[in-house]
């Protein structure tokens, strides 16, 4: 093979492998960006989970108070009740 043949094709393999190298950091690029973009969307779940739980832990607390008192109107109404044959 003629040397001036050979350093053509030795040419045009390095024009290939740096195309393919330009490609592979572009998608080294893309796969980098979608991983910032789900971590960011992660994040963001996370944040909204955390809200969404102290409102649910709250409104649990809210809910739990409120059936006590009236569990508590309950027991009040049943000891009247119970007291009121005994007085007539």
């Amino acid at each position: 093979m003629d040397p001036i043949d050979e350093v053509k094709l030795l040419r045009e393999r390095v024009g290939e492998l740096e195309q393919r190298v330009e490609h592979l950091r572009v998608s080294r690029r893309v796969l980098m960006n979608l991983l910032e973009k789900v971590e960011r969307e992660k994040v963001a779940l996370v944040h909204h989970l955390e809200k969404e739980n102290v409102r649910l832990q709250r409104d649990n607390k809210r809910f739990a108070k409120w059936i006590f008192s009236k569990n508590r109107e309950i027991v009040e109404l049943q000891g009247k009740i119970e007291s009121y044959p005994q007085k007539a």
